[in-house]
């Protein structure tokens, strides 16, 4: 028993799968994927929090042809087990600490609330207008750019080096978007260092300036470690938002009484905005390597074993969550691993949850009557998981 992540029926909808899957068993092995993968809360828990599992960044081969790439990688916040794991998280948070978070929640919400209007505005006399192009992309662009302190004419090279880069997670990619995802890398990379130098000289109130000045005594990050923690707070706050926006407002709106809920009650955002987390997974999958032998869930893994927790599976498991396939915006308690668990838990999660939650407001405000207009467009990849378009009206 198994699953095709490149079939596009299974895309569209993995969920029964994942079910039949659990109800095999907690673990699985994977014969097209080459490693266990889980099903449960508790195995995908398990995965996320053992110390005998580590996230070991081998370099994409040929190295000579993903040299940028592999730079971004290797000097990874998120691909760095402990010692240095802990000492990056240290400096990374504290220079996240000095309230960046609260700094940007007024320029997120105005942000939002403009991106809203002009999606009202499309809308207004009965055509339809992409959700996605509007907000849902465009929002966590614009916040990842205040919150590095990128010029706003420069804004528009972020979403495209993202969309590239992140298309090396998924499995079997094609020649061509592995040498496009190389290219955004290193023009992402050159980008940078020309911003850090530029911080160096005339700091500012961003987080890159943060950055450069963050110490531990004598410890500091390196430049290619300020620049590979810029380039994961792109991807993953940039991929994470306009998936949780996308996948959350296509399933409030399929699923219409949440949606009447949230516009009637504004003090449901916090609730709704885990629930949308956990309902349709913007990370279906997160892999780790055992570094000793372990067990997760009866699963024996030997040193160098591959095992991914199914995060879009831990999301439905009935077990942790009554009725799972139940879109429940007042679902309390909510303890699901969309931003992970342990060590490796997103630094940016409290921004994220700030985002999301900015766009459901603006949105639930101005257009209560928002609804699908057409067929929305699926991306066709599995492990990121989220739309193309998605056209509304009101």
């Amino acid at each position: 028993m198994s699953f095709d992540p490149a079939d596009l029926a299974f895309i569209a909808d993995p969920y029964p799968a994942f079910a039949a899957l659990r109800a095999a068993g907690p673990v699985h092995h994977h014969p097209g994927l080459g490693l266990a993968v889980t099903t449960t809360h508790a195995a995908a828990d398990a995965v996320l929090r053992s110390r005998s599992l580590g996230r070991l960044w081998t370099d994409v081969a040929p190295v000579a042809a993903f040299a940028g790439f592999n730079l971004l990688h290797r000097n990874s916040l998120l691909e760095s087990e402990p010692p240095r794991h802990t000492r990056l998280r240290r400096l990374i948070a504290a220079a996240f600490g000095r309230g960046h978070t609260e700094r940007l929640r007024p320029r997120v919400e105005a942000l939002a609330a403009g991106m809203v209007d002009e999606l009202a505005a499309r809308v207004r006399d009965g055509e339809p207008a992409d959700l996605l192009a509007l907000l849902a992309a465009p929002l966590p662009v614009q916040v990842i750019g205040e919150l590095l302190g990128v010029p706003e004419a420069d804004r528009g090279l972020l979403q495209p080096w993202s969309n590239a880069i992140v298309k090396m997670y998924e499995y079997g990619l094609p020649a061509d978007l592995a040498a496009a995802a190389e290219r955004a890398a290193a023009e992402f990379t050159a980008y940078l260092r020309a911003l850090v130098a530029d911080r160096r000289r005339a700091p500012g109130d961003d987080l890159v300036s943060d950055l450069v000045a963050v110490r531990d005594g004598t410890d500091k990050l390196t430049e290619d470690e300020l620049v590979a923690t810029a380039v994961l707070l792109l991807m993953a706050g940039h991929e994470a938002t306009v998936n949780v926006v996308g996948n959350g407002v296509h399933a409030l709106l399929t699923h219409r009484d949440q949606w009447d809920g949230l516009v009637a009650d504004p003090a449901l955002l916090p609730t709704a905005v885990e629930e949308l987390i956990r309902y349709d997974a913007p990370l279906q999958l997160f892999e780790r390597t055992a570094t000793a032998p372990v067990t997760i869930a009866g699963h024996h893994l030997a040193p160098g074993d591959k095992v991914a927790a199914l995060l879009g599976a831990a999301a439905r498991d009935p077990e942790v969550f009554p009725d799972p396939d139940r879109l429940d915006i007042t679902r309390t308690p909510n303890p699901h691993l969309g931003f992970g668990a342990g060590i490796h838990y997103c630094v940016g999660a409290p921004l994220a949850r700030v985002e999301v939650s900015a766009a459901l407001k603006a949105l639930t405000a101005t257009l209560p009557t928002l609804a699908l207009a057409g067929t929305p467009t699926r991306r066709p990849e599995f492990v990121i998981r989220g739309w193309q378009s998605l056209p509304v009206t009101a």
